[in-house]
């Protein structure tokens, strides 16, 4: 990242935090080899509020949510968290503040306040519903196993599977497992999920319960950030729709920019989808 450009962008997160944004990005790029993916983003998320992203394919939607998780490191630019600089630390040196990238333990601490949910549901194949849910807080958080379990069997209730809990992810549908893969973020307790085209390998029956569980967790206050195609979840429950293409945001606003949207760019993706 450039030292300047960080510097210059710091200020940025100073709102962000308790009153402020849940997540800032600011002018954030990423470049794979010579691939440029992201052109300079910027997006503000409030907190308990959806933001729905919409876009083709190689638009650079799923890169910003794995930027944000710091699945994958950023080129240029910044994100806050919680008002806090993500992936990097600001460290005075006898030539002036320069950034710092932070180690393993402080990026593990940092995503640790936040949820992600793939396409593919990553279950462990070996594992049941249950010691899928219980992994992470015992392996990761460090949680008692009984408290672990009992955390689990709420988390796969709270998702409508308390009849599934000794279930292998093979004899569960593909709703199924996306569920437990929910409940399973769920149950680290995270500020912010990530939803990655949560719906998108699901065959068309099962989508609706995903959704459904997803607007349940929406209307209990979670900050969401959803990459999706499912134009009747954005309508229904973002407050903030995002279209990106090539990289970059083209249009935001409020689920009313379906209907009304002000671009070619956006009026030509509506009409592939809708």
């Amino acid at each position: 990242m450039d030292e300047a450009q960080g510097q210059g962008l710091s200020a940025a997160g100073q709102a962000g935090g308790e009153d402020g944004p849940a997540i800032i990005i600011r002018q954030v790029h990423k470049v794979f080899g010579d691939l440029h993916v992201l052109k300079g983003v910027d997006l503000e998320v409030m907190p308990g509020t959806v933001t729905a992203i919409l876009g083709p394919s190689g638009s650079g939607k799923s890169t910003l949510l794995r930027l944000i998780n710091q699945l994958e490191t950023r080129t240029a630019g910044e994100i806050y968290v919680d008002g806090e600089l993500t992936g990097y630390k600001y460290v005075q040196t006898r030539r002036g503040r320069v950034l710092q990238t932070l180690d393993e333990k402080a990026i593990a601490r940092q995503r640790s306040k936040i949820g992600m949910v793939f396409q593919r549901f990553n279950l462990f194949p070996h594992m049941t519903a249950l010691e899928n849910v219980m992994e992470a807080p015992v392996h990761v958080a460090a949680v008692p196993k009984a408290q672990a379990r009992e955390e689990a069997l709420a988390q796969l209730d709270r998702v409508g599977l308390a009849d599934r809990v000794d279930y292998y992810p093979s004899q569960l549908s593909g709703g199924q497992q996306q569920r437990v893969a929910i409940a399973r973020a769920l149950a680290m307790h995270p500020d912010i999920m990530l939803f990655d085209e949560p719906t998108s390998a699901l065959d068309p029956e099962l989508v609706g319960e995903v959704l459904g569980v997803m607007r349940q967790v929406a209307g209990e206050g979670m900050t969401m950030v959803v990459v999706t195609h499912e134009m009747g979840f954005a309508r229904e429950v973002a407050e903030q729709v995002v279209f990106m293409d090539g990289g970059v945001v083209v249009e935001q606003g409020g689920p009313e920019i379906i209907d009304n949207p002000a671009t070619g760019r956006f009026k030509g993706f509506l009409a592939t989808v809708l």
